[in-house]
């Protein structure tokens, strides 16, 4: 079994078209929705609108899976984020300091659900599946930083080809199709000092609903006797962090706020 691990984004949708065109040898990918509510649209209109039908034509196949809870139950991250009883948070959300916190969102939502749908479909320490991550030559750090499985191999095509991100999206555009999104959840506390801002100007809607899961998260950690978190690493509450007026500053220049480094989101 081969599969790629499909997140949308500039490096896996390079994989796609490799595939299409046989230089590649994967013909299944698996997109793990981490939910409607929690994926930025931008990137399930692309995967939905332009990947799934370019996948059809060239004789590949994209699942999108969803997260099952033990009753069977979908569950969002938002849903799980919202939850009145959820007592750890499972984003990176930033700490006073501006250090990220402890996470699990990419191993529930993206890693365990992929995980499930291998077995479900044969995979096991015996006959492990080989599962392909869209790492470019460029992010070679965010390679291997992930204990594997029992029931997977991991392979990075683009660091066997020797490709960058911009071989990626030259790929893509040979291909006819547009540079997809960056993709991540819109409320990711990875997300760019300079994608918070674009947020803010040009998604007012998606920025509004950021407040509230931050606002949200906070009443939570008050209740338990907590300190606060924040989704940007000043350690002030967004709309304060990132101002309506603002205009560019040097800092978007050095705008490296960090990536999820396993390669299973942002690719």
């Amino acid at each position: 079994m081969r599969v790629i691990s499909y997140g949308g984004g500039v490096q896996s949708t390079a994989l796609l078209v490799l595939a299409a065109r046989r230089e590649i040898d994967f013909r299944t990918f698996l997109f793990a929705n981490v939910g409607d509510d929690s994926e930025h649209p931008a990137t399930l209109a692309y995967i939905r609108e332009v990947a799934i039908p370019f996948a059809a034509r060239a004789g590949l196949e994209i699942h999108e899976l969803q997260r099952h809870r033990r009753d069977g139950a979908t569950e969002t991250l938002m849903q799980r984020l919202n939850r009145p009883d959820t007592r750890s948070i499972p984003i990176p959300v930033r700490m006073a300091n501006g250090a990220p916190g402890r996470r699990n969102c990419t191993a529930d939502f993206k890693i365990k659900v992929i995980g499930r749908w291998l077995r479900q479909h044969g995979a096991s320490a015996q006959h492990p599946a080989e599962v392909g991550i869209g790492i470019s030559l460029d992010e070679i750090h965010r390679a291997n930083r992930r204990r594997k499985e029992a029931y997977e191999e991991i392979e990075y095509p683009l660091l066997d080809l020797g490709l960058r991100r911009d071989d990626c999206e030259r790929i893509i555009t040979s291909a006819g199709l547009l540079v997809p999104p960056k993709s991540a959840c819109f409320f990711c506390p990875f997300r760019t000092v300079s994608a918070w801002r674009h947020q803010r100007r040009h998604e007012p809607e998606l920025f509004a609903r950021s407040v509230r899961l931050e606002e949200t998260i906070n009443r939570c950690r008050a209740a338990l006797g907590r300190d606060a978190v924040y989704l940007t690493r000043y350690g002030i509450p967004l709309p304060v962090a990132i101002p309506e007026e603002a205009e560019p500053t040097a800092i978007e220049a050095e705008d490296d706020e960090g990536t999820c480094d396993s390669g299973w989101c942002m690719t």
